[in-house]
Formats: structure tokens, sequence, C-alpha cells
């Protein structure tokens, strides 16, 4: 009853809010330059819905929709390694809903369907683009006129929860995900090698460990130090992010306000090397906005893709007993966060 009295409340919130009645309207800004993505826009809209299909997904929305009224910031979403705005169509919508616009930047060389730059060239890239999306948005007329582009917030899950925590002023390295690989590769073997094997308990599992092992120390040797500032980035949040690269001392006081989403069953990311690494740094100047201890490492895929199988299945899909009512509180918290710092 409790549970249902809480969810009756974070419903009757969304009905109070002034842009709760809005759709979710939706534009493609085309690449400006051969180093740019497409950006995707989401923002209030006053237009009908229609189910658009994207991949395996349906997900409803007015494309090029009118717009309504919006509270005039913005929040850039990082999606994860190989993933796409699109899988994060939920929780775009819970921030449209609180009035926000979202830019959901595809992030090149390790998006859907082009996955070459996976790994430290994308992490290095990833703050970048974020910033040159904010860039793209403040060179538009129409969206220049409609935002407030001094305070920006920035929401990533995993890989993006990586590109987060870099943009609130964390530095990382290659060499730093290498030697936490050399201490933990067996307790942290999914964050070290991906979806690129896993261990059985058979007797192959001294090769996939030894080749893990010259993979890590051929691919991760740069010891030079990864950062990025922006200072229009004002609020970060970092769901379920890849942290073991990070040095705990560049978290201890973040550039930005910092909150993360944790999860209690995370199979790909175990949270005792990442978020709650980095909470042990941050604490107090950082918060955690939510904790799902019984939430797997897809639980903020929302929605989850369909028919997720094999390796990647049993990284991404809901474990028993996850309940996805959970991520109405999951939200309330994320807008709650954002229209603190960035209002």
């Amino acid at each position: 009853m409790s549970r249902l009295f809480r969810l009756l409340m974070l419903a009757a919130t969304a009905l109070l809010s002034p842009f709760a009645q809005a759709g979710l309207g939706v534009t493609a800004l085309a690449p400006q330059s051969p180093d740019d993505e497409e950006l995707l826009v989401f923002y209030p809209s006053s237009s009908p819905e229609q189910a658009l299909a994207r991949g395996t997904l349906r997900i409803p929305a007015a494309p090029e929709g009118r717009f309504a009224a919006g509270n005039g910031r913005l929040v850039v979403l990082s999606h994860g390694s190989g993933g796409s705005p699109w899988v994060h169509a939920d929780t775009i919508r819970a921030l449209v809903d609180a009035g926000f616009t979202v830019a959901g930047v595809r992030h090149r060389g390790d998006r859907s369907g082009n996955v070459a730059d996976r790994g430290p060239v994308s992490w290095a890239r990833r703050p970048k683009e974020v910033s040159r999306a904010i860039d793209r948005l403040a060179a538009h007329p129409q969206w220049a006129a409609r935002l407030q582009l001094d305070r920006v917030g920035v929401y990533g899950m995993s890989a993006g929860g990586h590109t987060a925590l870099s943009l609130a002023g964390g530095v990382w390295s290659p060499a730093r995900f290498r030697d936490h690989c050399r201490a933990h590769l067996r307790e942290d073997f999914q964050a070290c090698v991906g979806l690129a094997a896993t261990l059985t308990g058979s007797v192959f599992d001294g090769l996939r460990l030894w080749l893990a092992r010259r993979v890590l120390e051929a691919r991760f040797s740069d010891t030079r130090p990864q950062a990025h500032h922006d200072p229009r980035i004002a609020a970060v949040v970092a769901g379920v992010p890849a942290a073991a690269d990070f040095d705990p001392e560049s978290l201890r006081q973040p550039r930005a306000a910092l909150g993360l989403i944790t999860v209690g069953q995370d199979l790909w990311l175990k949270g005792q090397f990442h978020a709650e690494a980095v909470l042990r740094a941050c604490t107090p100047r950082c918060e955690r906005l939510a904790h799902v201890p019984e939430g797997g490492h897809g639980l903020l895929l929302a929605p989850l893709p369909p028919g997720l199988d094999g390796l990647e299945g049993q990284m991404l899909n809901d474990p028993p007993g996850q309940d996805r009512r959970v991520l109405a509180q999951v939200h309330e918290q994320l807008r709650g966060f954002f229209e603190r710092h960035l209002r």
C-alpha cells in the first residue's frame, strides 16, 4: 500500500506540473561538420503524437511538433556504449513533462550501428561532443531564442555516465583502467572486456583471463590524464556509470552539482568498483538520487529493447524481482535534481 501511495502521489505531482499536458516533440539537427552526428532534440509540444518505429521500439512522439511552453532549460543526454537516445525515451519524456528540452547526442563511433571507436577513443571524445551539442543549439536561431544556456544539465547512463563524470570534473586515463583490471580482472571481468567474453567456471576461463590481460596491456597503456571542462554545465547525473578509471581525488569536489543513480544487481559494472567508488570519493559534495536494490544494469534503459539475448541479454535484461514501476520514483528524483540546480 505504501508503494501504491507513493506512485499515486508522483502521478498527482506530474499532473499538477504546468507542462504535464504537453506532448513529446522531436526534431533532428543535421550534422554541420564531418565530426558531427545527427543531434536529436526533444521538447514540449502541443501537436498530437504518433508511434515512431526506431529499431525494435515504438516511441510515441510528435515529429516536428508545434512548440508548447517549456522552462527554457536544457539537459544533454549521453547514451551508453552502442546505444542511442531512443532507449531513454521514457526518461526524456519525464524531463520534457517538467518543461525541459533534452538534446540526445549520438556519439560518433560508439552508437547503435557503429561501435568502431568504443573504448578510450570514444571516452575522450564524448564530453567534447556534449559541449558541441550545446554550441550547435546556441548557434541555432530558433533554439537560442528558446533556451537559457548559461546553466545546462547533463544526464548519462553507463558509458554515458562516464561522460557525465568527466563533465563533473573527473580526470581519468586509459592506464588507470588497465591498472584497475590488472588488480580486479576476475571480479570485474565484464567491465574490463565488455561483451567480448564471459567467465563460465570452465577450464577455458584461464585462457579467457590470459587473453584479456594481453589485450588490456596493449590497448590501455596511455598514461596521459584526460579531462574536459565546460563552464555552462551546472548539474550532472550519472546513472550506473563506468567509473573505475577515474582519479578519486578529481571527484572529491565536483565542478558541477553531481547526482548518482545506483542499482544493487549490476552484472556489467559492479557497483563496488564504479558507482559506489565515486560516492565514496565525492560524498558529501555529491548525492545519491536513487538506489534500486533489485535493479540491474539495464534498469535505466527505458524502454528496454525487447529480444535481448545471449551475453547482452544477461547483462541488460531485468533480473528476477525487478519492478519497472520504480522508474517513476527515479524519474521524479532526476527531475527534482535538475529543477533545483538549473532553474
